[in-house]
């Protein structure tokens, strides 16, 4: 009878580690002036971080995600961390009033070098030290918010990862220069990063999050951690619930990890073996960017492939997949970005 009862204990602390996941929420403007495609309003702003009030969200900084993930330990249900790129003004006069009418910590991932040319609409050093002391964690965005992926004419490799580890080391050095504040975590500018980035940032002893879609958790790799963008057309609440309680997917294998594809690599192919014990696997799903719903290719009992029907676009591209989980009304999430070439080669302007 003992040994059931044990049996029953670890079978149910496994189905709840499971199902527990963190939401990391990335914003850059909350402004109602700024480019739609990056922004929510200051109501909308408002709105979101009362809904976590009201349904009593576990709102905590980033720094104990990154602890519990490199653990590998799960935080309490309903965890979310909040972020910020850029350091754009709009968070200190905007933002900040709300997050510190509520005590809810939050992260800004910073580029240090438009703040050192004085650029108007981004914050002063005299404003991130102020929210630094008031308890907002300062992270590392790179020194000038550079494609990482992009080599310069004649570069090699050791060259272009030389560069752009220096390009990190640099920004890290000034924000604790400025801060005190030191924790080897990255947000990719633009999202962009390929295995070679990822496996450099190990060795420095990174972590680093992109701008895919879905929660983070224990499956997920540390140097390409999901976060939720809040802007427009997903800035509205209706949109954001489910994100907010979203689960991690449980990717047991991911083929390929490369997010960078060549220009003559159409339509790639992204194979996930997951554990299935927790999903209502029938209802799994996929979306590819600008082309809509994709219903997976199911190889075995727990592997599935995803392939966009048409070509995708030069620029980023995604695959995006969810499923409902058996145990709870939640949905699990998984995103994957793609960054590809012109034809020509070249890479689109931004």
């Amino acid at each position: 009878m003992k040994l059931v009862c044990k049996l029953i204990l670890i079978l149910g602390f496994f189905v709840i580690s499971s199902v527990q996941a963190t939401v990391i929420l990335q914003y850059h403007h909350v402004s109602s002036d700024t480019p739609a495609i990056t922004s929510v309003t200051p109501e909308q702003f408002a709105e979101q971080m009362q809904y976590l009030v009201d349904h009593e969200f576990n709102v905590v900084p980033l720094s104990k995600v990154i602890t519990a993930l490199k653990k590998k330990q799960t935080l309490p249900n309903k965890t979310v961390a909040i972020t910020f790129d850029d350091g754009y003004r709009t968070i200190y006069e905007n933002a900040r009033p709300i997050l510190n009418e509520y005590d809810f910590p939050y992260t800004m991932f910073l580029a240090s070098k438009p703040i050192e040319q004085g650029f108007k609409n981004m914050m002063s050093w005299k404003q991130i030290q102020t929210i630094a002391k008031e308890g907002a964690e300062i992270m590392n965005h790179t020194y000038d918010h550079v494609h990482l992926i992009r080599m310069r004419p004649n570069e090699s490799q050791t060259q272009w990862l030389t560069r752009i580890k220096s390009n990190i080391e640099k920004n890290e050095t000034i924000i604790k220069q400025y801060t005190g504040q030191n924790f080897k975590a990255l947000a990719y500018p633009y999202g962009e990063y390929n295995t070679h980035i990822m496996r450099m940032l190990t060795e420095m002893g990174y972590v680093a999050f992109g701008q895919h879609s879905g929660a983070a958790g224990v499956y997920s790799s540390l140097t390409a951690l999901p976060r939720f963008p809040v802007a427009v057309p997903f800035s509205k609440m209706s949109a954001l619930k489910v994100k907010i309680h979203s689960l991690a997917m449980p990717v047991l294998k991911q083929q390929p990890i490369e997010s960078q594809i060549d220009k003559d690599q159409h339509r790639p192919t992204l194979t996930l073996t997951i554990d299935t014990h927790d999903i209502r696997k029938s209802q799994l799903m996929c979306y590819v960017s600008h082309q809509g719903a994709h219903l997976p290719v199911w190889i075995n009992d727990n592997t599935f492939t995803i392939q966009a029907k048409r070509a995708l676009a030069a620029g980023r591209s995604r695959y995006n997949c969810t499923v409902p989980s058996k145990t709870s009304n939640r949905y699990y999430w998984f995103s994957h970005t793609w960054v590809k070439p012109k034809p020509n080669g070249e890479w689109v302007k931004e």
